[in-house]
C-alpha cells in the first residue's frame, strides 16, 4: 500500500510558487496576493511590489483528511519572494486607464513524502498586457489577462524539486473596490484559470475558480485593518492522457477536485509617500486533495 500511494504521489503531486497542491500542477496563481484596494488602478506612473512570505501544509485527501504514507503525513514548507512591475499608462481604452505588469516569483520549497528533497530557484513568471481600471465615486473596478508562463524547474519523477507547473495558464481576472461608507472597504478580485496539458506527463489539471476578498476600516495616519483571504474551487476533472484521473484510496477521490477557503487578519499602511506594506496571514479551511495548511505575507508597494 504505501509503495501504491508514494507511486501514486510521484505521478500526481505539483508544486509551483506560493501554492502546494495535491493535484498534479499547481496553479501558478499565487492565492491571496491582492486584497486592499485591489480593484483601484494608480494613477499613471511605474510601481513595484514585493510579495514576502512562508506557506507551511500538510496533504489531505479527498474527504479533508491528512493523508498517512506509510506513516507519514506528506507536508511542505516554502519560502516566497515575487517581484512585480506595473506600468500604468496615460492611455485610455473603453473609459479605462491602459496598463501592463509582470511578476517573476522565486521560492526555496522543501517537501517531505516519506523522505524530504528540497529546491531553490524561480518559478513560474506571470506577463499581462492588457490591465484596465476605471473609477467611480465610491468605488474601484479593472480587468485583467494574465498569461503565466512555465519558466520554473519541473521533474516529473519528483515533485519536491518542482517548482514550476509545465504547463500555460490564462486567468482573465475582475477586481472591485466598494466603499460603503467613507472609511470602510469591501474589495474581491475574481478569477478563472484554464491550463494547458503537462508535456511531460500528459497531464491536464482542470479549471478552477478562485477569488481574493478583504474586508476592512480605514483609520487615520494611513492605518487599516480588516479580514482577508482567498476561495478556490475546482470545476472540471484532472485527466490524464484524456482519461478522467482515477480515484485513489486515501489519497485521491476521482477527477481530483481540489478545494480551500482561507481567512485570517490582514493590516495595511500607506505612508506619506504612497508607500504601503501589508502584513496579513490567512488559515487554509475545507481543503480538499491538495495540501493545506498557513500561509504568512509582507507585501510593499512602491511608486517608482
Amino acid at each position: 500500500m504505501k509503495n501504491r500511494i508514494t507511486q501514486a504521489l510521484i505521478l500526481a503531486l505539483g508544486l509551483s510558487f506560493a501554492s502546494a497542491y495535491a493535484k498534479e500542477g499547481a496553479d501558478q496563481y499565487p492565492f491571496g496576493a491582492e486584497n486592499w484596494l485591489c480593484g483601484a488602478v494608480p494613477p499613471p506612473g511605474t510601481y513595484f511590489l514585493n510579495y514576502l512570505g512562508y506557506y507551511g501544509g500538510q496533504l489531505k485527501d479527498g474527504s479533508g483528511s491528512k493523508v498517512n504514507l506509510g506513516g507519514t503525513t506528506p507536508s511542505v514548507d516554502a519560502v516566497f519572494d515575487a517581484l512585480r512591475i506595473i506600468k500604468i499608462t496615460k492611455f485610455k481604452i473603453l473609459g479605462g486607464t491602459w496598463g501592463v505588469h509582470a511578476i517573476a516569483p522565486f521560492v526555496e520549497q522543501s517537501m517531505n513524502l516519506g523522505g524530504r528533497n528540497s529546491r531553490v530557484g524561480a518559478g513560474d513568471i506571470t506577463l499581462d498586457p492588457f490591465v484596465l481600471g476605471w473609477h467611480g465615486e465610491n468605488w474601484h473596478a479593472a480587468t485583467a489577462m494574465d498569461f503565466l508562463i512555465p519558466t520554473g524547474h519541473f521533474d516529473k519523477n519528483d515533485p519536491r524539486v518542482s517548482i514550476g507547473a509545465n504547463y500555460y495558464s490564462f486567468e482573465p481576472a475582475f477586481a472591485v473596490s466598494y466603499f460603503p461608507k467613507k472609511t470602510w472597504e469591501t474589495s474581491a478580485k475574481l478569477m478563472y484559470n484554464t491550463k494547458t496539458t503537462n508535456q511531460q506527463t500528459n497531464y491536464h489539471s482542470g479549471d478552477e475558480f478562485h477569488a481574493d476578498y478583504v474586508a476592512g476600516k480605514h483609520f487615520a495616519h494611513g492605518w487599516s485593518a480588516g479580514a482577508s483571504g482567498y476561495v478556490d474551487k475546482q470545476l472540471t476533472n484532472d485527466t490524464i492522457a484524456g482519461q478522467t484521473a482515477q480515484a485513489v484510496p486515501g489519497l485521491w477521490t476521482e477527477g481530483r477536485m481540489g478545494q480551500v477557503v482561507a481567512v485570517g487578519p490582514s493590516i495595511s499602511y500607506t505612508n506619506k509617500s504612497h508607500m504601503s506594506f501589508i502584513a496579513q496571514w490567512h488559515h487554509e479551511m475545507l481543503v480538499r486533495n491538495r495540501f493545506g495548511g498557513d500561509k504568512f505575507w509582507f507585501k510593499a508597494i512602491f511608486p517608482l
